[in-house]
């Protein structure tokens, strides 16, 4: 992106009339926050609209809602698939190293201890990271380092563990790392390619963008996501894709960290690969390979968990659902501190 465009973004206060996208969603209401009434009639107060699938482990469609072909950005969603690609290449990495590769993380001293150990791995320091600086998205990580009087800085971003085993796979390659994020980088070519063979879909060029890390992100239908996750989840013994499930599973809070939805999905469904990626996008493969993804059209955080209940429900996951999700799902909606409505799956 020029410096004009970054600047006409900043300046135009309204949509253009040939705004991209808008005009065929395909949405449908997914998720209704509830304030007052009863079980029986409750009163809704917001509605998430969005898309939802969730295919068998033999690829079949047990759930849909919404058009599902829609292409959607994954953002961290994609980070997986990246790591598959990474894997195949050459990188070698420890399960929780890996695992790390794949996190969106909270920015706490367990995380950026891992960061650094993939980047000394192969020689590399935390100078050498190129992406944006961020402050700890966790809470707690970020009141800590506020309170110190730091700032932001890279290796505290989310995606600084992508971005240590991105800079790690063009050195395991012989490549140049200093341009490790440009869009003709063979890093970048590698995770294109590792993306499209894991989804079936094919990238449009001219789609591609930069996420807020600044890693290319590119629109994808959301089944193709889905479909993807289930190959990690179901993948045989010994395949990069098994590798990245089972480091996932094996070290979910390297993944997110105390507190988050993907952390604890992971904890109470064993077997499962989860990721969130920003502006409402989750995706999950359950153990054997089915599989599931939804995406919240307005970008809301909160629906998207209960959103997955419906599709969890549709393959099998039924015993004590809501029970078993309890630390993943947003908290009752409060009125005057007492629960007085919930956050609640529509489909």
């Amino acid at each position: 992106m020029t410096s004009a465009e970054s600047r006409s973004y900043a300046q135009v206060p309204v949509l253009p009339p040939a705004f991209r996208g808008l005009e065929a969603t395909g949405v449908v209401p997914l998720v209704a926050v509830t304030r007052g009434g009863d079980a029986e009639h409750p009163v809704v107060e917001s509605v998430h609209h969005g898309c939802l699938v969730a295919l068998s482990g033999r690829g079949q469609t047990v759930l849909e809602a919404g058009d599902v072909t829609n292409p959607v950005l994954a953002r961290s969603a994609l980070k997986p698939l990246f790591a598959v690609g990474m894997l195949r290449a050459g990188l070698e990495l420890e399960p929780r190293q890996l695992a790390l590769a794949c996190a969106s993380h909270s920015g706490g001293p367990e995380h950026l201890e891992v960061v650094i150990s993939i980047l000394r791995r192969y020689g590399l320091e935390p100078a050498d990271l190129r992406h944006t600086p961020g402050m700890p998205i966790g809470v707690p990580e970020r009141r800590a380092l506020t309170a110190s009087g730091a700032g932001p800085d890279r290796l505290h971003q989310n995606c600084s563990g992508k971005h240590a085993a991105m800079l790690a796979t063009a050195v395991a390659c012989g490549w140049d790392p200093a341009g490790y994020l440009d869009h003709d980088h063979p890093v970048a070519v590698l995770l294109r390619a590792s993306v499209e063979e894991l989804t079936g879909c094919q990238i449009d060029p001219g789609t591609i963008t930069r996420d807020g890390c600044g890693a290319e992100v590119y629109p994808l239908p959301l089944v193709g996501l889905a479909r993807a996750y289930g190959r990690l989840a179901g993948a045989p013994e010994g395949t990069p894709e098994r590798a990245v499930a089972q480091a996932m599973s094996a070290w979910p809070g390297l993944v997110g960290g105390k507190g988050r939805d993907v952390t604890a999905l992971m904890k109470a469904l064993p077997g499962a690969v989860a990721k969130d990626g920003a502006e409402g996008v989750y995706v999950m493969g359950l153990a054997g390979g089915a599989c599931l993804a939804v995406k919240i059209a307005d970008g809301a955080s909160r629906a998207r968990v209960p959103a997955m209940l419906p599709a969890l429900r549709a393959l099998g996951v039924e015993e004590d659902l809501s029970e078993r999700l309890r630390d993943a799902l947003p908290g009752p909606v409060l009125g005057w501190g007492e629960p007085v409505g919930g956050v609640l799956a529509l489909v």
